[in-house]
Order: C-alpha cells, then sequence, then structure tokens
C-alpha cells in the first residue's frame, strides 16, 4: 500500500522538503509544471508576500482614485500658501518660517494628519506644499512601471542572446560572451549613473528613436540594459548544457530549423529559470530605479517615483523624517514581498526537488 513519504518534517527552507508529502495517485502521470504548482501552494509564505506585493500594486493602480475623491490633489500640485483644517483648526500646510523671538526659522511643511483632516494629507506634504500620501501612489505606480517593464526587456534580450550564443557557438558565441564580460567590467550603479546624467540632459535620438529628456523610459531602458549580462550568463550555460542533450540531436537529425531548436526545443526547458529570473529581478530592478533617482540620474522632477521622494526628504530628515521613510517602507515591503516569493517560485521549480513516494 502507498504511503506518503515521512524522512523530514514539513519546512520553508528547501526545495526538497517542499516536495515532500505528495499522494502517489495525485502525482502519477502529471505534468513537471503541475507537480511544481502542487509544490508552491504548500509555500504559505510565499503565498502571503505574493498577496502583499498584489495589493501594493492594486493601491498605486488606484492612485487616480484615491488623488481625486480623498486628498482633492494631484500628485504636483504645490499647496505651499494654503492653509487646510485639521481637527477644526486652519493650520497652514507649510508653515511661514522667518524670525520668530529672534530665531531664524525655517519653513516646515505640515505632518501627517491621518484622518483628521478628512483625508487630506494623510502623510503630511513635502516643503513644495504636495501632498505625501499622493506622491506616494504616483510614485510607486512610476517605480513598479519602471522595474516591471525594464525586467521584461532584460530578460527578453538575455534569453535571445543565450540560445543564440549557446546554440550557434563560434564567433557569435565569442562576441556575445565579451559583450556580457565588458558590462561585467562595470559596476551597475556606476554605469547607471553615467548613462542616466548623459541622457537626462539631452534624451536619445537615435536609430529612429526619440525619447525625451525627462521620459521615464529613459531609466527603464538605461536598467534593462545594464543588467542583461547578469542574466544571460547563466541561462546560457543552461542551453550550452541542454544543447548537447539527446532530444536536441534528435531533433537536428530529424531536419529541424536553428529557429525550432532554439524556440520550441530549448527554450521551453529554461523557462522556469526565466521565470524566477524574471520575478526577482523586478525587485533588483525597483531598487536601483530607486537609487538612480535619488542621485539624480533616473526620473526626474517633478515626476513622482519613490527614488525622488527620499531625495526630496533628505533635507527634512530630522523634523519630517516621514517624507523619507514613507518611499523606503514602501521600498522595503516591495522588494521583501518579490524575493520571498520569487525564492518560492524557485523551490518550487527546482528539478532537483523530486516527489518522494515510499511504496
Amino acid at each position: 500500500m502507498a504511503q506518503r513519504a515521512t524522512e523530514s518534517e514539513f519546512t520553508l527552507d528547501t526545495a526538497a522538503e517542499l516536495a515532500g508529502y505528495e499522494e502517489p495517485e495525485a502525482i502519477r502521470g502529471r505534468s513537471p509544471w503541475y507537480l511544481a504548482w502542487r509544490r508552491l501552494r504548500r509555500n504559505y509564505v510565499a503565498f502571503f508576500f505574493l498577496a502583499l506585493f498584489l495589493l501594493v500594486v492594486v493601491a498605486c493602480a488606484l492612485a487616480p482614485v484615491y488623488a481625486k475623491h480623498v486628498a482633492g490633489t494631484g500628485p504636483n500640485t504645490n499647496h505651499i500658501l494654503e492653509n487646510v483644517k485639521l481637527n477644526g483648526k486652519e493650520t497652514p500646510v507649510v508653515s511661514p518660517g522667518g524670525v520668530i523671538n529672534g530665531k531664524l526659522v525655517a519653513s516646515i511643511p505640515i505632518g501627517p494628519t491621518w484622518f483628521g483632516a478628512g483625508g487630506k494629507f494623510m502623510l503630511g506634504a513635502d516643503q513644495n506644499g504636495r501632498d505625501i500620501a499622493v506622491r506616494l501612489l504616483y510614485g510607486g505606480r512610476t517605480s513598479l512601471f519602471i522595474g516591471i517593464v525594464s525586467s521584461a526587456i532584460c530578460v527578453f534580450f538575455a534569453v535571445i542572446l543565450a540560445l543564440v550564443a549557446a546554440y550557434y557557438g563560434g564567433w557569435g558565441d565569442f562576441t556575445i560572451t565579451r559583450f556580457f564580460d565588458l558590462m561585467y567590467a562595470f559596476p551597475v550603479i556606476l554605469l547607471g549613473i553615467a548613462l542616466g546624467s548623459a541622457l537626462a540632459i539631452n534624451g536619445f535620438h537615435h536609430f529612429g528613436i526619440n525619447i525625451q529628456s525627462g521620459s521615464i523610459w529613459i531609466p527603464t531602458l538605461i536598467i534593462s540594459y545594464v543588467l542583461v549580462p547578469y542574466i544571460g550568463r547563466p541561462l546560457r550555460g543552461q542551453v550550452l548544457s541542454l544543447r548537447e542533450k539527446e532530444f536536441i540531436e534528435a531533433s537536428i537529425s530529424q531536419g529541424a530549423s536553428p529557429f525550432r531548436v532554439m524556440f520550441i526545443e530549448l527554450l521551453p526547458n529554461i523557462t522556469s529559470s526565466v521565470l524566477v529570473f524574471f520575478t526577482l529581478i523586478i525587485a533588483n530592478n525597483i531598487v536601483l530605479e530607486a537609487a538612480l533617482s535619488f542621485l539624480g540620474a533616473g526620473v526626474q522632477p517633478p515626476t513622482a517615483s519613490w527614488g525622488t521622494m527620499i531625495a526630496d526628504g533628505q533635507t527634512l530628515i530630522v523634523t519630517r523624517p516621514w517624507l523619507s521613510l514613507a518611499p523606503g517602507l514602501a521600498i522595503v515591503i516591495t522588494v521583501l514581498s518579490l524575493n520571498v516569493f520569487g525564492d518560492g517560485l524557485r523551490d518550487a521549480l527546482d528539478p532537483r526537488a523530486k516527489v518522494k513516494v515510499e511504496h
């Protein structure tokens, strides 16, 4: 009689442990994708953090609704000379500052009002009187767009280059791997700063592509470009290993074209790695965008992003630390959620995570 495996207790540490305790009848004849799903759905921690990430995405997607119906202001609207009714009292959005009691006092924006002002300035205002909560949601839209789109572009070109290099070999492989090595020679942050600073002024107007300065496509393309070798090299290694397998030789001997071999035979066998890379690199790209924007080489003002918001709040870090803490906390939650879910996805898709069955 078939019995469940009892080799180890259930934890969330390793792929092998996640693969345990399966009913033989439930897994017999099933595809690897189905078995991976069965392993992934046991990882409740990964699903919790996936739900947390989706919550962040939905909140940022509803930024226009919050701005119009709750805060009543836009992400770039200044209220520096206006007052807000806080607990029945008129309070300036930004204090006038000046000389008070013989001391020079700088103007300080209003702090978090939470729900005391009817939803306005719930997280306070910045030095220009802009609503931090509204800018946080709109900044999340920008950061998530750059992180997801740049990851998709990066993974796409990394997969193409890895397949071409490993399948054809020769001079093509030599040229592509030398390109990877050249990119590896530059620290990612420094290369991103150099490219971002150069394109932030005049934009990009080459090869029929016209991107104006200040466009969020500039940091998106820069981030996707500088990280291609970090995905392309490990994928190339996997394709080189698969290239020598019998099913590839059989496909070639039957007259399959190189395009068919690369995209019908090889690509499905590295899809699991591509999915894991894509999930994890989104988190990496969000952090990289924040770093470039903080240094002035990424998203350009007045467009809000989590990186630009941290940079805007650094001058008031002592009196109004929430200006920088709010976007910093949003980055931590988003990146942590993606990393934990990515680890769970990697464990579920790990081909070494064999389903253990005892009879």
